[in-house]
């Protein structure tokens, strides 16, 4: 069960995840051993899934692009297959008019392009719909 000790590690953690047991343990007033053994339980127990680093070139073109599976398909499997693909960010499992939605980067539109083509050919995918990101806010 996540407390609100642990709420407040994971807000720190989604700010920057590299920062360290000692500095959280200062910001809430805990030992670096309690922040090390808790930030533990979390991975543990599958709150925390990755530490990850979020990349921005300041170039460049990201889309979001929405995906229809076809019924008989299973979609992780379909998610899965996509993730591989370059430039693929997050996948998404939604429900709606599409199945998944994915946050696709690209230093280029041709590059862009290529992986939209790229997913477009994948078994099982009935059809597609991108957007491009004008601004992050």
């Amino acid at each position: 069960m996540v407390d609100e000790i642990d709420m407040k590690i994971l807000e720190i953690l989604k700010e920057n995840s590299r920062t360290t047991y000692v500095d959280i343990g200062k910001a809430l007033g805990l030992s670096e051993g309690t922040v090390r053994n808790r930030i533990q339980s979390l991975t543990d127990s599958g709150v925390i899934k990755r530490f990850t680093v979020e990349i921005s070139l300041g170039v460049g073109v990201r889309a979001l692009i929405m995906i229809s599976v076809d019924p008989q398909m299973p979609t992780l499997e379909i998610s899965d297959k996509v993730l591989k693909l370059p430039g693929v960010e997050k996948i998404y499992e939604v429900t709606g008019e599409y199945d998944v939605v994915t946050v696709v980067s690209s230093s280029s539109i041709e590059g862009l392009n290529q992986t939209i083509e790229e997913i477009r050919v994948i078994d099982g995918i009935v059809k597609t719909n991108t957007v491009i990101v004008l601004r992050t806010v």
